[in-house]
């Protein structure tokens, strides 16, 4: 499943990733550990499934290992949009527009995935 072409997913989700560790050291600064444990571990897994799909032994365990990478936005949404709700946490909202449009790129990729499979 590997291309030569510049991976856009790839270079997204290593993007938020960054973003991510950066806010979890804020989060940390904080004192506020459970969710920068929790955010740290399902935001960076986002990237880790994506790029590790980009190996995939077949169609099916790259739309597989995509799938967990959606998962894994869709819960870090959720510890992003409670940091949003508590007054005392920190929130960036260009975090949550970069988790929206990996949302977005993956939901494609599975669709489009699942079409040609």
């Amino acid at each position: 499943m590997r291309s030569d072409k510049e991976n856009v997913i790839v270079n997204k989700t290593l993007d938020f990733s960054e973003a991510i560790v950066g806010f979890c050291e804020e989060l940390e600064r904080r004192k506020k550990y459970v969710v920068s444990h929790q955010l740290l571990k399902c935001g960076t897994s986002i990237g880790a499934n994506v790029f590790e799909a980009q190996n995939a032994e077949s169609k099916a365990d790259f739309i597989h290992k995509m799938k967990i990478s959606a998962k894994e936005a869709t819960e870090t949404k959720y510890w992003l949009m409670l940091c949003n709700r508590c007054g005392s946490y920190p929130y960036e909202e260009q975090i949550m527009n970069q988790l929206n449009e990996i949302i977005r790129i993956l939901s494609s990729i599975i669709a489009t995935s699942k079409a040609n499979a």
